[in-house]
């Protein structure tokens, strides 16, 4: 590390916060709801918004973990010049889901893909929302209050979330699938802990 750098990241640094409160904000996220996902008090989160506390690595890389953004985009304005959303899979709960949406808005697009041997038994959920599901390839089975369908490639589905549902695979092969929804469904499908963990 060369003797400028401490000063060029402090450079960096300076404006974090209003973009912080910005995305938390899109994003719908309380300062409490962030605390718990990122074990930042409410007092230093609250801080680091206004300005009041020095934003460190230590404390960015925790939010931006939660917000799942790459931490340049906190620190810094993402590029307006290159319109490529940069693909970045997170796997949770037997999905893995691929963000094809690079900003926070009232609506999300992710393809998930499902393995052979993953979520094959249900576990309906309901929350806040509206849901729409294209299958790629593969057969998704959807469970969706009383219906227990099977769709095919090419089929699609759409439903109101506070309604019970659950999705995942048949057990013969993966699926891949395009998925819409808005804050609250990824707000469940990609922070919520499964119910039973193993």
């Amino acid at each position: 590390m060369t003797e400028t750098e401490p000063e060029d990241l402090e450079g960096v640094l300076t404006g974090v916060g209003p973009r912080l409160r910005h995305l938390r904000q899109q994003r719908g996220v309380t300062l409490a709801a962030l605390s718990r996902s990122t074990g930042i008090s409410v007092s230093t989160l609250s801080r680091l918004e206004s300005g009041g506390r020095k934003p460190s690595l230590e404390l960015l890389l925790p939010i931006a973990r939660a917000h799942r953004v790459p931490l340049d985009e906190l620190v810094g304005a993402p590029p307006v010049d290159d319109p490529r959303v940069r693909l970045r899979p997170v796997v949770r709960d037997g999905i893995t889901y691929t963000p094809l949406t690079a900003q926070p808005g009232q609506l999300q697009a992710y393809k998930m893909t499902i393995g052979v041997a993953e979520r094959t038994e249900p576990d309906p959920r309901t929350h806040e929302g509206y849901e729409w599901l294209y299958v790629l390839s593969g057969r998704m089975r959807l469970v969706l209050a009383e219906h227990d369908v099977v769709l095919r490639a090419g089929e699609v589905a759409e439903f109101d979330t506070r309604l019970p549902h659950w999705f995942g695979g048949t057990g013969k092969g993966p699926v891949e699938l395009l998925s819409l929804f808005g804050p609250q469904g990824e707000r469940m499908h990609l922070r919520a802990a499964p119910r039973n963990r193993r």
